[in-house]
């Protein structure tokens, strides 16, 4: 339970991450620290033992996204899921549209529908029509 002291509680960074479920354990959460590729209050940190509390702001990037939070409650224990998204706000920019992703993805054509390599049931009816049996 919280109270009314609990506002200025700070917790490790590394912790938060594995709390509010980001990753899935502390060891993935220290290294996706010290690779740099979180941010408290836009400031790069590479010390997984930075403190974080409440209105501390995290942007990091995950799983090719980059995800904006603000800290509610820097917790105390991992939780289950709904507990964990109680401890931030979601305050990311939206995603991209597909075709706006990477330069790759958006290269690739479109291919119609029945186009491409035919099914072994398709194979089997064009050579039943030219008549060659196997």
């Amino acid at each position: 339970m919280t109270g009314p002291g609990d506002t200025l509680r700070k917790e490790r960074l590394d912790r938060f991450l594995f709390f509010s479920r980001a990753v899935k354990s502390r060891t993935l959460a220290q290294k996706l620290i010290e690779t740099g590729a979180v941010r408290v209050n836009s400031e790069r940190t590479e010390r997984t033992d930075h403190k974080v509390g409440a209105g501390d702001v995290l942007t990091m990037s995950l799983h090719g996204r980059i995800l904006v939070w603000r800290i509610l409650d820097p917790g105390a224990r991992r939780g289950p899921a709904s507990e964990a998204q109680g401890l931030y706000e979601d305050i990311s920019p939206p995603s991209l549209p597909k075709a706006e992703r990477s330069p790759y993805e958006a290269a690739i054509a479109e291919r119609s529908t029945g186009a491409g390599r035919p099914t072994k049931k398709e194979r089997r009816e064009t050579d039943a029509l030219r008549g060659e049996d196997d």
